[in-house]
């Protein structure tokens, strides 16, 4: 696996900006839409659950946990991204993630943020 397996972020075609801070440089917000989230909950399954397990006496990296992490949270990015757009946002501040054990069944995670309307200085 290359590192463009490990890596995440937004698509850099798309029409809604998302950022961790709370303000973007050369914008104004124009208008607060509120806030937006995207979840998602993911089951390991049971070969990769034994690897794992198997592994962590060892040590070492879970390669096989770490991508199914990435491609989670970038799942949840994308449906925030989605729900941003459908309330007619064109940008997201102060995005977060939010990891979760869902019930020893899987993983939660959230991706949240406010939902505005930006526009160039």
């Amino acid at each position: 696996m290359g590192i463009e397996d490990y890596g995440g972020g937004q698509n850099p075609q798309t029409d809604v900006l998302v950022v961790t801070t709370n303000d973007v440089p050369g914008y104004r917000v124009e208008k607060v839409i509120g806030e937006v989230f995207g979840l998602t909950v993911r089951s390991r399954h049971l070969g990769s659950q034994i690897g794992a397990g198997l592994k962590s006496m060892i040590g070492g990296e879970l390669k096989g946990l770490t991508k199914t992490l990435v491609e989670t949270r970038n799942q949840a990015m994308e449906r925030l991204i989605e729900q941003a757009r459908s309330r007619g946002a064109n940008g997201v501040l102060m995005f977060r993630f939010d990891v979760t054990e869902a019930a020893d069944v899987g993983t939660e995670v959230c991706a949240y943020g406010t939902a505005v309307v930006i526009a160039p200085r």
